[in-house]
């Protein structure tokens, strides 16, 4: 029996060779990373050129305890990839403010706005920028202040009591303020109040989306893999691995309460899914006669359902459409592993992404976009792999990567920031690349980070209980 599944982003065959990669990891080793150049080796549609995004500036000012807050706003803008970010020359030499009141276009901005009144407007739109933000303290608030350059007015104003800088919830309350201002400059949901969770030393970990806070969030000494999301953020999945099993659990993310999946655990039970509305989980199940994808009702913690028969032949790593209508898998039936799709209730089966004999190998590892356009997965190219995306309207692939070894890819709630495992450093560590623009940066400078799974944008407040 041959059973080929999503275990540290390749083909494997066999429980035998699945407990040898559960436990087995690259060194740990350290490298300098540039994350402001392009990546030449990066093939994308739309490749960037300076000037077609607007000029962002983020102001100095006081007091210095939003020294802090000013800088993970300014990170959290230039990592959305949206904005041109201007820096001012240090010094005297620039004078920020202006004698006389600019003009405002009617109706734009605040009528009466002091920072609007004293901004130098002519002098920001000669330096290109389009947009300035202002961070000042009023008492215990934090006001954010989005300047609209053309206009010469305020756009818009926002105030927000942070919590303490010390609190685990202070890196993720500067992140929405980010969000905030890129929803009102560009009208543009953020991706700053999101995190990933990653597989590292046979554990489950979470990072912010713009490298910081790593934390340890599973909460078992078993191998633990194939982290998912539920889709409101609140939850995760994620497989424990012991003696040839493997079984599903659901974890809470605020309390750390875990509860095992019904039904799972008496075989190999791998790559949980959860559907879009939450209540169904999807999973791939390994047994004598070849792997399958099964669902259960995790709402009535019930309903066991078998949506594939490979009758010796695997189906594995489900992914739900946004929509939930539809489930992208990998299946051996044609020989290599390849993306096919099916309806939720496992009707309608098909190849989804085409691929070409002799040219390129198996493919594992689908994602479904959260816009539900696209399907991102690794494909073996020439004895490596390879990030590609599958349009599912036109069902063309294009080829994202082919620098070093790339794998296991996975989306921001945006559709437009990918996130993956890669060996182009030298030793194999997260990666993120924009697709609009072609830049490219590392996630972690850390060896060993495998699996990724990025979360929706997420609530303010976490629910107590699964």
């Amino acid at each position: 029996m041959t059973a080929v599944r999503r275990v540290g982003g390749q083909a494997v065959s066999g429980c035998v060779a699945a407990a040898a990669l559960l436990t087995a990891y690259p060194p740990d080793r350290l490298a300098a990373q540039d994350t402001s150049v392009v990546d030449r080796g990066v093939r994308v549609g739309i490749i960037y050129r300076p000037g077609v995004r607007p000029g962002m500036v983020l102001l100095p000012g006081r007091p210095a305890v939003l020294d802090s807050v000013r800088a993970i706003v300014a990170r959290d803008l230039d990592y959305s990839d949206r904005f041109e970010m201007i820096t001012l020359p240090g010094g005297d030499s620039i004078r920020l403010g202006a004698a006389a009141s600019p003009a405002r276009a009617p109706g734009r901005g605040r009528t009466g706005g002091g920072e609007a009144a004293g901004l130098n407007y002519p002098l920001f739109q000669a330096l290109g920028a389009d947009f300035a933000v202002a961070l000042t303290q009023a008492a215990d608030t934090t006001v954010v202040t989005l300047h609209d350059i053309a206009a010469g007015g305020v756009r818009r104003e926002a105030r927000k009591r942070l919590p303490p800088i010390t609190s685990p919830d202070f890196r993720l309350a500067v992140h929405r303020l980010a969000d905030q201002v890129l929803q009102a400059s560009l009208g543009t949901p953020g991706v700053a109040a999101t995190r990933l969770l990653f597989v590292m030393d046979g554990k489950v970990w979470q990072i912010d989306h713009d490298g910081a806070d790593k934390k340890l969030v599973s909460s078992s000494d078993r191998q633990a893999m194939s982290p998912a999301w539920a889709a409101d953020g609140r939850r995760f999945a994620y497989m424990e691995f012991w003696a040839g099993h493997g079984q599903l659990f659901v974890q809470d993310m605020a309390t750390g309460k875990r509860a095992p999946v019904v039904t799972t655990g008496a075989a190999l039970d791998f790559t949980p899914a959860f559907s879009p509305d939450g209540k169904t989980l999807a999973f791939s199940r390994a047994i004598e006669e070849g792997t399958d994808v099964y669902t259960v009702n995790l709402k009535d913690n019930c309903c066991l359902q078998r949506l594939t028969v490979g009758r010796f032949s695997d189906n594995l790593s489900p992914t739900y459409s946004p929509d939930g209508q539809r489930i992208a898998f990998v299946s051996t039936r044609a020989g290599l592993p390849q993306i096919y799709v099916m309806a939720a209730d496992g009707t309608d089966q098909q190849l989804f992404a085409p691929f070409d004999y002799g040219v390129t190998g198996s493919s594992n590892a689908p994602e479904w976009s959260p816009d539900g356009q696209s399907v991102a997965f690794h494909r073996d190219v020439a004895g490596t792999l390879q990030v590609f995306v599958l349009d599912v309207r036109t069902r063309t692939v294009r080829q994202l990567t082919s620098v070093g070894r790339n794998e296991d890819p996975t989306w921001a709630p945006d559709s437009r920031h990918l996130c993956f495992v890669s060996d182009r450093s030298g030793y194999r560590q997260l990666w993120i690349i924009d697709l609009e623009t072609g830049r490219i940066r590392p996630l972690l400078q850390q060896s060993g980070a495998r699996l990724p799974a990025w979360s929706p944008r997420l609530p303010e407040t976490a629910a107590s209980t699964p």
